[in-house]
This record gives structure tokens, sequence and C-alpha cells, in this order.
């Protein structure tokens, strides 16, 4: 059964060949053994970094079921997801990712597509965004500083009110 689902995210993959502007990873979320959400990398196309196979699966899973709880699903993914990915699978409760390539096995292509086209070149390799991810806010290489914290606070207070929380 592993295979049928890993199957159907190569032949989105694969539909980027057709796709201009779309990148060869597909994902499929999975529930109770059906297909609830797919996805293709359409990054470049959409002008979007957050348009990865992935976080577009994640997403129709999300409108098809009416909640960002998808706790009990599994993502079948054609690469290993990168950060902001996995961030998302956790974010919404993804129980089991299952992935074909891995960072490794893709660094040699991503690394022949930006010698291609411009496009493809990032401002900073994948591994590195990891690694400053995963650094504490104030030890990542982006500066970063608090404005406004008492003001944001009292909104919080306020939504929650509101809501009845």
């Amino acid at each position: 059964m592993h295979e049928t689902f890993m199957q159907r995210a190569l032949e989105i993959a694969r539909q980027s060949l057709d796709d201009p502007g779309a990148l060869p990873y597909g994902s499929v979320v999975v529930k109770d053994g059906k297909i609830i959400g797919e996805g293709l990398n359409k990054a470049l196309a959409k002008s979007d970094p957050t348009s990865h196979c992935e976080v577009e699966a994640i997403r129709e899973a999300c409108a098809k079921l009416g909640t960002t709880n998808l706790a009990g699903c599994d993502l079948y993914t054609t690469a290993e997801p990168c950060v902001m990915c996995a961030s998302v699978m956790y974010l919404t409760g993804i129980s089991r990712v299952y992935y074909a390539c891995a960072a490794t096995d893709t660094a040699p292509f991503m690394t022949r597509m930006a010698a291609l086209d411009p496009k493809w070149r990032r401002p900073m390799p994948f591994i590195e965004i990891q690694s400053q991810v995963a650094l504490p806010t104030d030890q990542r290489r982006m500066p970063a500083s608090r404005l406004m914290v008492s003001e944001a606070k009292a909104l919080l207070d306020e939504y929650a009110e509101k809501v009845g929380a």
C-alpha cells in the first residue's frame, strides 16, 4: 500500500515535465487509506517560496477536512522535506512521513538547475537554512529585533476575551 501512495506522489511530480514552472516534486496526504490532499511544487511558477509540494498537499487536505489538525494522516513525498515543510507537518500533526530522495540525492540536481537558471539560485543552501532555523532567534545570522511587545500582547488578550477563551 505504501508503494501505491508513493507512486501517486511520483506521478504528480512527473506532471512538472508538462507544466511550465512546476518543479519535479510531488506529495500526497493520506488518511484512513485514502488520499485527501495532493501537491506539486509550484514555487517558481507562482513566485511563491512556500509552494512546495508538501505544503500544497497539506493545504488541500486541510481545506477538504475543514481543519488544520491532520493527526492520523501520513504524508508521502518524492524528496526529503525541507525545514519549512517539516515545520508545517509538525504544526498540522502529520503522524508519519515517507520520502524517496534524501537531501543528499537532490543536492546535485539543485546545483545543476542553479547553473542553468538564476531563479534556482538560493541566498543560502537548504542545509545551512536548517542549521540557522535550529538556533534560537537571537543567535541566527539574520538580525532580529522585538518591537511593540505590550501592544501585541494586548491584542492577543483582546482576541482571547472576544472568543471567550
